[in-house]
């Protein structure tokens, strides 16, 4: 017996030992854990939440790409109160358009929108609950694509009142339901239907902080109030939107939610999610690359939405009631961001969307007073933000990708006219003006000296002309339009927009090796510093990010920009000074003057969409090594699962694609072009639904986070010697692989 009790003992110690081993095995960065979750519980909403310098990523509750969008209103995560209980986001980073918020009869200064304290808050892609812990009140609440059910419990044995508000705008109780509009933008509204399923004892409006006799409420914070007796224990409130009229919003909420309770809604939305992020599959990785890239994907659907409701949607681009004729209607796409990953990854994982989207642009145009591309379509109508007309790269990546589901002559042409007839000066729809015709005539745009007074009136004051990097990106934009030309068989805009796109150059300064601003009589702006020239955001010359960033805006000919730079060995120099030269200042001195150059390496920032493409540069250079080791560095520098765990200005969507594209092992460095440009896989195996029904794969052999360096590469067991594969090997279907070690093999794929 002493024996089998030593026995006993061995055995536990033993146990106990392995135990320890296998837990410091897992502590280990080169252990991966395999678990059974399905892709919606990688999905981490608060990743990002909580900003490095400008806005923070949002929590986002919706389904894909769907009209019904909500997040907790807060400053960022760190925000100590909920602002009520959010009714329907109109636009991504907008505000609530209406609130809702439950209380006590005992509460004391009644106000439209509650601020609550709170707690066991959880989010996820398509459900939200949280408690609010001073009132003792607890939330639950599911979606659908354009309606939404919350669910409140009441702690207290008190009388329970729920304020129902809308910022600005109009709400009136039937004695069934609550319907009314809040006023956006441009003259829209969305609108809103609610019925509550427990009847209210009575409704009163709130007036200056009292309640009054009244079902109907309008104006600024238009708010009517729901009362119910003591002993009320729970509350369903049910809601469709719409931006048609409330007579919509009420059918909306009928055909989804009639014969559905809050539980179907979060079974369905679940489903819903798990099958748009089951399109890409990855097994094999890390735990937090798996949440980093499914956390990112699921960004990538948060934008653009669609809007057709019934066959039918509100156009903001004029005002009007439109028949959808059976195809979806999308808007909200911010293309300066979303045309260089976004849209590449819908072509690749859901063509039919894209296509839809890109005729959705087109009807955009024709809608509009002008017959221009959209640059910045909203739910109000195109904002024309940011610089450059980008939208012809995505008509153009879709068309050479072999989309043909939209209208390429039409397409072209509003692409051609927000070019040609639109004015290139930043945030501006105004007509071509005298900026344009020196652009036309001399190929660039000039820039302003220091102290000299802007006087041209289509010129933003405070996001200036952006001399270079409108010249940069209009070149770009008219290589686009040589493509289609060519396509469409237009010779002598072929012939001239290819002259057009080689327009970089009038900009380029051989002595310094950096894209230069000119001014009006071609002579260099002197003295000048490529960090900090060019005043808040460098807008002055460039535009958000600094000319180190703006040297390698050329997506469209790096050929060319390798030879002005002297050839390889010059440009994978400059490539290496970029992302070693240090800020020059202080980080409070450097960050106020450019505070969308975050997520720094050297001059190099991760936080900006200009800089997306430029660690795959070297690919083009003979130094693939270099791609590799830079893209493992970087995402898992600035990319986390973590609070902060996203560097600068997510987009809704426009950097995570990024992570998608990047994390599998592959980039569309130019939008336009059919090729993809390899880096590092970091997965196992990433296996990718495309849309036409066939199944391409990615395996990395040997894939640990050490062997971020690719060794052999065959696609479909054939020798793959070049970082480059097409889209037509993609589509196809069939299998790249990848065998991975810990030092570079410099003599592959040069």
């Amino acid at each position: 017996m002493k024996h089998l009790s030593f026995l006993r003992k061995s055995n536990i110690i033993y146990s106990i030992t392995a135990i320890c081993i296998a837990m410091w095995l897992l502590s280990c960065t080169s252990v991966k854990i395999q678990t059974s979750k399905d892709p919606v519980d990688y999905v981490n909403p608060y990743m990002g939440n909580i900003s490095h310098l400008l806005v923070p990523t949002f929590p986002t509750i919706h389904l894909p790409n769907s009209m019904l969008r909500v997040y907790p209103e807060r400053r960022d995560f760190t925000g100590d109160v909920l602002e009520g209980l959010p009714i329907v986001v109109t636009s991504h980073r907008g505000s609530s358009a209406f609130n809702l918020s439950p209380f006590y009869e005992s509460k004391k200064g009644l106000r439209p929108v509650v601020a609550y304290s709170y707690d066991k808050e959880k989010i996820t892609p398509y459900s939200y609950s949280v408690y609010l812990d001073e009132e003792g009140i607890s939330v639950e609440y599911g979606l659908s694509h354009q309606s939404a059910i919350y669910e409140l419990s009441f702690e207290k044995e008190e009388a329970v009142k729920v304020a129902l508000n809308s910022r600005m705008g109009e709400l009136t109780w039937d004695g069934t339901a609550f319907s009314g509009f809040q006023m956006i933008e441009n003259n829209t509204k969305v609108y809103l239907y609610l019925l509550p399923e427990q009847m209210p004892e009575n409704v009163s409006l709130l007036e200056k902080g009292a309640l009054v006799s009244n079902t109907t409420a309008n104006g600024r914070n238009a708010c009517l109030i729901m009362s119910y007796p003591k002993g009320t224990k729970n509350l369903t409130l049910r809601y469709g939107i719409s931006f048609i009229d409330a007579t919509q919003a009420k059918k909306n909420m009928e055909r989804e939610l009639t014969y559905n309770d809050l539980a179907f809604l979060l079974k369905t939305g679940r489903t819903i999610w798990n099958d748009a992020l089951n399109k890409i599959q990855i097994s094999g990785g890390m735990e937090e690359d798996n949440t980093v890239f499914y956390t990112s994907l699921y960004r990538t659907y948060e934008r653009p939405v669609c809007i057709s409701e019934d066959g039918r949607y509100y156009s903001a681009f004029d005002g009007t009631v439109h028949e959808d004729g059976g195809r979806p209607f999308y808007t909200d796409d911010w293309i300066w961001d979303s045309y260089r990953a976004h849209h590449p990854l819908r072509i690749l994982i859901d063509p039919e969307r894209e296509q839809d989207i890109l005729n959705s642009f087109v009807l955009m145009a024709e809608q509009m007073e002008h017959f221009w591309m959209p640059t910045f379509p909203e739910i109000t109508g195109d904002s024309r933000r940011m610089n450059s007309n980008h939208g012809v790269a995505s008509v153009l990546d879709a068309n050479r990708k072999g989309l043909t589901n939209f209208d390429l002559e039409k397409a072209y042409l509003a692409a051609k006219g927000a070019i040609m007839e639109k004015t290139l000066a930043p945030w501006s729809g105004k007509p071509a003006g005298e900026l344009d015709h020196f652009y036309k005539e001399h190929g660039y745009i000039p820039a302003l000296r220091d102290g000299e007074e802007e006087t041209i009136p289509e010129v933003h004051g405070f996001e200036r002309r952006q001399p270079v990097a409108v010249t940069l990106g209009t070149s770009y934009d008219q290589w686009c339009l040589a493509q289609l030309a060519k396509d469409l068989g237009l010779s002598e805009d072929h012939a001239y927009f290819t002259e057009a796109s080689f327009n970089y150059r009038n900009l380029y300064n051989k002595e310094t090796g950096f894209f230069h601003p000119k001014d009006k009589k071609g002579e260099f702006i002197q003295p000048f510093d490529y960090r900090y020239s060019g005043g808040m955001g460098a807008r002055g010359y460039y535009g958000e990010n600094n000319g180190w960033i703006y040297r390698w805006d050329v997506q469209h000919n790096i050929p060319d920009l390798i030879d002005l730079m002297g050839g390889k060995e010059a440009f994978v120099h400059n490539l290496d000074e970029m992302f070693a030269t240090p800020l020059g200042k202080g980080k409070p001195e450097f960050y106020s003057q450019i505070p969308d150059h975050t997520g720094n390496v050297g001059q190099f920032s991760m936080a900006n969409e200009p800089s997306l493409h430029i660690p795959y540069l070297y690919n083009y250079a003979g130094e693939p090594w270099k791609t590799q080791k830079r893209i493992r560095t970087l995402i898992h520098q600035w990319f986390r699962d973590d609070l902060m765990g996203v560097p600068g200005d997510e987009d809704g969507g426009g950097m995570s694609s990024f992570i998608v594209f990047s994390q599998m092992g592959f980039y569309p460095v130019t939008p336009g072009s059919p090729e993809y440009s390899i880096g590092s896989p970091f997965f196992d195996n990433a296996r990718i639904e495309l849309g036409n029904g066939k199944i391409f794969e990615i395996e990395a052999i040997n894939n640990i986070p050490e062997n971020k360096y690719i060794q052999s590469a065959t696609l479909n067991g054939k020798p793959l010697d070049k970082p480059f594969i097409h889209h037509d090997e993609i589509m196809k279907g069939g299998k790249l692989v990848f065998e991975m070690g810990d030092k570079a093999n410099r003599n592959w794929g040069i």
